[in-house]
């Protein structure tokens, strides 16, 4: 089984968990264009934020209404894939450079679903971890990042710089604090277990579901 089927197969299975009436935040990524199109196929009464212009565009695309985040103060659900998912719960996202708003949807849902395919999963996190810092101050910032490389060219949606830490992670509670303390920076790619309410991970012909945060 290719890990674009196990991707199919977590999106589809996490499009199911969408109701009428729910108001949904979108994550963004390769596996989130399959719970898009999954999404458009069932034509259920939902209000959409999306955490990327791609994602918006794409269900735009599909007939599907994107709401202005602003507008609502809380979500019902927010689905999103991640680039690494440790068997503790912890997570690496923002390979797409939307790692800022993909944190604030997560925090804004009652629930927060990660879908994955079985190649995401790690025993321990391993670099890169993204990270969006201001332009003001750049390279005094990736100096209390060292070693800390900028993408070329890459900005978030909301015209932050993107670049990614490539030292070692250790305990990911220990850099997260680190990380979020350094001036310049706005938002890193770790994500807690405390935001992640389920987790879907397709294998093989198969979805496996947690409840847990990780994949022990």
């Amino acid at each position: 089984m290719s890990r674009e089927e196990e991707k199919r197969l977590a999106a589809e299975a996490a499009a199911e968990l969408v109701e009428d009436g729910m108001r949904v935040g979108l994550g963004t990524g390769s596996t989130v264009a399959f719970l898009v199109q999954a999404l458009a196929k069932r034509r259920i009464r939902v209000e959409f934020v999306a955490t990327s212009p791609r994602t918006a565009d794409l269900a735009r695309s599909l007939g599907m209404v994107i709401e202005p985040f602003d507008a609502f103060d809380q979500l019902d659900l927010a689905i999103d894939g991640a680039d690494q998912l440790a068997t503790d719960g912890w997570l690496i996202k923002g390979g797409g450079g939307a790692h800022t708003r993909e944190k604030i949807v997560a925090a804004a849902a009652k629930r927060y679903v990660v879908i994955v395919d079985s190649s995401k999963i790690v025993n321990v996190l391993h670099a890169p971890v993204p990270v969006e810092i201001q332009s003001f101050g750049l390279a005094a910032t990736l100096r209390h990042l060292d070693p800390t490389r900028r993408r070329a060219g890459d900005l978030s949606p909301d015209g932050g710089v993107i670049a990614d830490y490539w030292g070692e992670i250790g305990n990911p509670v220990d850099l997260a604090e680190r990380l979020s303390g350094t001036p310049g920076l706005i938002a890193h790619g770790l994500f807690a277990p405390a935001l992640v309410t389920d987790v879907l991970v397709g294998i093989g012909k198969t979805v496996k579901r947690s409840t847990t945060g990780g994949m022990s």
